[in-house]
This record gives structure tokens, sequence and C-alpha cells, in this order.
């Protein structure tokens, strides 16, 4: 079983974004094979330190090149140019004079929509779309102010944030990222047994 996700047409951006997390660590080479070609990832992994976060970077950089995905690092341009990565994925501030690389800035609301746009960053990664393990208790966008904001962008925007194929659906939006909602495998729910209600997370 494969996912499947349309292409975004700036710069070839992937619309569809597996992000890496320690929870999803185990699967991360099953689930790269599983997605479609040319999509991306986001690679986190911040509870890695030094040079085992690199090695483990390097590791799934040559995976995910195999498969013809993009491969970006969280974290500023300067580290992601040294790394090797296709792009660097933060907040605004991190990723001026990113020339040459894919730039993915993260946003909550207005205010960082606008701060992506000004700098030029290729897509804003718009979160959380839906109520998230990763936030527990944080307020969710939700559909509706989700695509208001989304329409002040004036550059792809990527849903984040209890993102999977079902909310995708329910939000209407054909780009988004997730953690847990890319990882299961055939047969396997997107997550482990259910907290509180909420659908997969990012």
């Amino acid at each position: 079983m494969r996912y499947s996700a349309p292409m975004h047409s700036r710069q070839t951006l992937p619309c569809l974004w597996l992000v890496t997390d320690r929870r999803n660590d185990a699967v991360l080479e099953s689930a790269l094979a599983r997605l479609p070609r040319g999509s991306g990832v986001i690679f986190r992994h911040h509870h890695l330190e030094g040079p085992q976060r690199r090695r483990r970077f390097e590791m799934l950089a040559r995976l995910a090149r195999r498969y013809g995905h993009r491969i970006v690092l969280a974290g500023d341009v300067r580290t992601a140019r040294r790394w090797r990565a296709d792009g660097a994925y933060g907040a605004p501030r991190q990723l001026q004079g990113g020339g040459g690389l894919l730039r993915l800035a993260t946003a909550h609301g207005l205010g960082e929509v606008g701060a992506a746009r000004r700098i030029g960053a290729d897509a804003v990664l718009l979160s959380p779309a839906f109520p998230t393990r990763s936030h527990p208790g944080g307020q969710a966008l939700g559909p509706l102010r989700f695509r208001l904001i989304a329409g002040h962008a004036r550059m792809p925007v990527i849903a984040l944030g209890g993102m999977n194929r079902g909310t995708a659906r329910r939000l209407g939006w054909p780009c988004w990222a997730a953690i847990d909602g890319l990882s299961a495998g055939p047969g396997q729910p997107s997550r482990p047994a259910a907290r509180r209600g909420f659908p997969s997370d990012s």
C-alpha cells in the first residue's frame, strides 16, 4: 500500500512531507519506501545531539534520495548547507540568506505567515491544523481558521498538526505533513492506541 498526493509546481515542491521524530525513528526506513516518489522528508530528531544526529541524517538522506525524495533539515540554513540537505525548516529568522536551498518556514498565525513571506520562503507549514499529541491542550486552528490564514500566505501552504489521510480530506487541503500519519504500515493504525481522542499528529 502506497500513499498518493499531488505535487506542487513551485520548484517541484512536494505536497506530502514525512516529519521525523523520536517516536517514528524505528519505522522510518519502511515509511520512506511507502511514500510516493518525489515526496519530502523533514528531519528533526532533536532528541539526538551532535555527531549522532548527523549520522542518522546522512543515513536517512541516502535512503530518501534513493526513492527520489527531498530531505530538509530542521535548523538554520548554514547547518543545512553544511550537511548537504536539500533545504532548511524552521522559524523565518533561521531561513534568511538561504539562497539555493529549499526553505520551509514554520507558522502558527498571520504574523509568522507574513514573516515567512517577507524572507521569501518557498513554503510555510501552518500548524496546528488539528489537535495534536505533540502539543496536548493547545488550541488547534481548525479547518475554517486554517483556510483563512492560508489565504494570506501568497506561497504554498503545508498543513501540519493532527494530519493523516482522513484529516487531510476533512481539511480539504492537498499538501500536508505528519509524523504518525505517514509512519504506519499497511493494516496498521496511523498512531499507537488513542490518547485523548487526538488524531495522528505532528
